[in-house]
């Protein structure tokens, strides 16, 4: 069984609707809903909630965080071997307002990373119709497994190498920084 770490950070992805208030926000971690929908042959996902915030309200306390449950899981469970065990991967569940500055964060901290790190979120909430969040979701599971060591953002069909990925807000998907 290869062992994916999944880290939950909040924001859009797994933001909730509170009818009462009309509210958006992050309260809960939905994660072990979308993994039920999944079906993940050869996989075991621990998942850790770090914290439940809107990427906006990070600050880089919060990215140092990160960047710590990263090194712990890595020196924990060690790099993937040859039969299978240890760490294949490393998944972090993020909003999408701040995942390219997160990105930069591990990149500069994880030198040299040891296992794929992947970051991720969703334009829209898991909760609602048309979201591309359990798409990112699983796409970034698959990518953790098999992309080299680094550090990546994984959605929409692409995985992008950091340094050098933004947010391009005009066509809702994120996309390599011009040179």
């Amino acid at each position: 069984m290869e062992r994916i770490v999944l880290i939950t950070t909040g924001g859009t992805i797994e933001k909730t609707y509170d009818e009462r208030t009309g509210e958006l926000a992050n309260r809960r971690s939905l994660v072990e809903r979308m993994l039920q929908e999944l079906r993940l042959e050869g996989a075991e996902v621990e998942v850790v909630e770090l914290m439940h915030k809107d990427s906006l309200f990070m600050d880089e306390e919060d990215r140092r965080q990160v960047l710590e449950t990263v090194r712990d899981a890595t020196r924990r469970l060690g790099p993937r071997t040859a039969d299978g065990g240890g760490l294949a991967g490393v998944v972090i569940l993020h909003g999408t307002d701040t995942l390219a500055q997160t990105g930069r964060v591990l990149h500069d901290g994880l030198q040299p990373p040891r296992v794929a790190v992947v970051l991720t979120g969703a334009m829209r909430p898991f909760e609602m119709k048309r979201s591309d969040a359990l798409q990112n979701l699983t796409e970034s599971l698959f990518a953790s497994r098999t992309l080299d060591p680094g550090v990546y953002c994984v959605a929409h069909g692409r995985a992008l190498r950091f340094p050098g990925v933004e947010k391009d807000r005009e066509s809702g998907t994120f996309v390599a920084s011009p040179a």
